[in-house]
């Protein structure tokens, strides 16, 4: 027997089309029947990673007896929040209102019109862990419909206004986009670092890439060393970490300890995307090979297991494979000694792997000491050492390919493809690697064929080749960052001219009164509230990073509705951002591009010529977090489609580049020092 969600796309709903529930996904026939049958809605949110979801879809919407309860008293609705965050988004913060906590699998009790009265995450077949079990929930919620349906409706209707957010009341005066701002930020969230371990706060730790990423424009901008050998100092405990893959390379979600060991096994795209960038700008600043080689790694996995045939790339693998947690990941002693033979003392030694293990009686690979000291203890060369790793990884690797690999969740999404097209794009040039490139061009051509329309709007997520769900303001957002960077490292104009037209399209159809935007569009269906969210969560708030797109294209195009539209957003938030920088970090990001400014840079040269090569490497090799390019082959005579490209001619015959800020231009230049020298001189990026 299967049920409605046999004709869904997303993994997480066709995990459930053979459930004995009556499921519906989110719409208008679940939400018409819940009306004309006067019955409350059971909303179910979760997504394919998610170990707790499997576990209570097993316990409970397998089983006969639950789902005929359920079946008879609701309308079912199952939701993927990777699919719907506007759901998501909405229906997690009224439970948090009334629970205090939040998480998934979320479970949310409806009236027929969708607003809420009672929630809570997940609830277990029996009565356990003080928690009542599943179908005592149910009779409870049952019986206060039928009984005290007033009640009901008091809660819902209270609940509801709760939700509202028009109009966010957060004050704000025009001038708060100071330096000062920034530093005190940076203040507050150093006083919550890990000095021992790295990261912020204590388990379960999470990356915050965000985070790092702004301490590192911080640095950048003021030569704080204390906030950079911070980011340096986690960047490594956290690549030598359980929470890394070291054999394929990749992230796994979070760790569960304070010392990066035991992570949740599930690897997320948006994670690994925003990593990558981190660790490539770690690089760029300190030179260091380490940082680079983990980026690579990162790349070299992503192109490796998550990407489709098309270009696009997928969104999650699974943390459990063969119903185990991490059993895809971990080793035995004895599985190591039995395959790597004389050289498994140096994988023992190097990857910290006993008989006892550090998990469940398994090992989860780390590397607890530097490599001199093992090499050291191993009585040979740090060289040696290497090269006899990279065979004994070589061989695991191979070993560990013959496993049942975790599920995949091979749904393709707008937002988070555009975080990895944004980092690859920028590898690619940064790196030099032409085949980071060529991955970065098909990704980005796949992303405007198959999920924007003719009219210029994107949709959510794609699988089996249909595109369906309006954007919300991520998609838009990520997608112009990630265009604006397609074209710095191609110079193809048609991906600036796609940038813009997104830019447009959401300060036409997202736009809120009191400035900053809603995360659904005018266009889209009508829920109880118009979700709008402002701090960053596991990826950047879409305020956020459209504030920062928005700053950058003011600099190519010299418009001011851009630079306008980014303060409205930034500004209300100055009170929280000092208050709470930790949920703020690309925010603060975005306020870095305002306080410093943009430099403007315009190539005049042809991109294979060995001479604009140079002039270009002297832009992008080094981190300059505040720097945007352009470039023109030929001489350009009169206006530009990209207007800081207008009027810009060579010296003589030589590749030349002008050096701009708000359009006021320093004296063209024609060599790789004196490009530096223009960038290095106040503040330029």
């Amino acid at each position: 027997m299967t049920n409605r969600l046999q004709y869904e796309t997303s993994p997480y709903l066709l995990q459930h089309a053979d459930n004995p529930v009556d499921w519906y996904a989110w719409g208008e026939e679940a939400l018409q029947k819940a009306q004309a049958e006067k019955k409350p809605i059971l909303l179910s949110v979760g997504y394919s990673a998610c170990h707790w979801c499997h576990v209570m879809a097993h316990e409970s919407f397998e089983d006969e007896a639950t789902a005929a309860l359920m079946n008879e008293w609701f309308i079912n609705v199952k939701v993927d929040r990777e699919e719907r965050p506007d759901i998501d988004d909405i229906y997690m913060n009224a439970v948090q209102a009334m629970t205090g906590g939040g998480g998934w699998p979320m479970t949310v009790f409806l009236l027929p019109d969708g607003r809420p009265f009672y929630g809570g995450t997940y609830y277990p077949k029996e009565a356990r862990y003080g928690m009542p079990s599943f179908k005592q929930v149910l009779e409870g919620i049952h019986n206060a419909y039928v009984n005290r349906l007033n009640e009901v409706e008091e809660m819902a209707q209270s609940l509801t206004d709760s939700l509202r957010r028009d109009a966010l009341g957060l004050g704000g005066l025009q001038d708060n986009l100071r330096a000062e701002l920034l530093d005190a930020a940076v203040k507050k969230m150093l006083s919550g670092i890990d000095n021992q371990h790295g990261g912020f706060g204590g388990a379960p730790k999470f990356p915050q890439p965000m985070n790092l990423e702004y301490l590192l424009r911080h640095a950048t901008r003021t030569g704080d060393k204390t906030a950079l050998d911070h980011v340096l100092f986690t960047l490594k405990k956290m690549a030598r970490g359980g929470i890394y893959d070291q054999l394929g390379g990749g992230f796994h979600r979070y760790s569960v300890d304070a010392v990066w060991l035991v992570p949740h096994f599930e690897k997320m795209l948006y994670d690994n995307a925003q990593l990558s960038r981190t660790y490539l700008h770690a690089w760029q600043i300190t030179g260091d090979g380490f940082y680079k080689r983990i980026a690579e790694e990162i790349y070299d996995y992503v192109l490796r297991e998550m990407t489709s045939a098309e270009g696009g790339f997928y969104s999650t693998t699974d943390a459990d494979s063969e119903g185990e947690e991490g059993k895809f990941f971990v080793w035995s002693k004895d599985e190591i000694e039995s395959l790597l033979g004389e050289d498994a003392r140096i994988a023992i030694e190097y990857w910290g792997v006993s008989a006892r293990g550090n998990f469940e009686g398994h090992n989860i690979l780390n590397v607890p000491n530097d490599d001199d000291v093992i090499a050291g203890r191993l009585g040979m060369g740090v060289d040696e050492l290497r090269a006899k790793l990279e065979k004994a990884r070589d061989k695991l690797f191979a070993e560990r390919t013959q496993r049942v690999p975790p599920g995949l969740d091979d749904k393709i999404l707008t937002a988070w493809n555009a975080l990895m097209l944004a980092s690859l794009s920028e590898a690619a040039r940064v790196l030099k690697r032409d085949d980071y490139r060529s991955a970065a061009v098909r990704a980005g051509e796949f992303l405007l064929a198959s999920l924007k329309t003719a009219d210029g709007r994107l949709w959510r997520t794609y699988k089996n080749g249909t595109a369906k769900i309006k954007g919300y303001l991520e998609d838009y957002a990520y997608m112009t960052d990630a265009l604006i960077e397609l074209y710095q490292t191609t110079f193809d104009e048609k991906y600036f001219v796609g940038a813009r037209a997104l830019a447009d399209h959401v300060l036409a159809h997202f736009r809120a009164n009191d400035g900053g935007f809603y995360d659904t569009s005018d266009e889209h269906e009508a829920l109880i509230v118009r979700p709008r969210s402002l701090q960053d969560n596991a990826m950047p708030s879409g305020n956020a990073m459209m504030a920062r797109a928005l700053v950058r294209l003011a600099a190519y195009t010299g418009d001011p509705k851009y630079d306008e539209a980014a303060r409205k957003v930034l500004n209300p938030l100055a009170n929280a951002m000092r208050e709470y920088p930790q949920a703020f970090g690309e925010v603060l990001s975005a306020v870095d591009a305002v306080v410093v400014g943009i430099a403007e840079v315009a190539v005049v040269g042809d991109p294979a010529d060995a001479r604009t090569k140079a002039l270009l490497d002297a832009v992008h090799t080094p981190y300059r977090p505040n720097v945007i390019t352009a470039l023109a082959r030929e001489n350009v005579e009169g206006e530009a489609v990209i207007p800081l490209l207008s009027y810009r001619v060579k010296r003589g015959d030589a590749p030349t580049v002008y050096v701009c800020r708000n359009f006021a231009c320093k004296m063209p230049v024609t060599s790789a020092e004196q490009v530096n020298e223009l960038l290095a001189s106040g503040h330029h990026g």
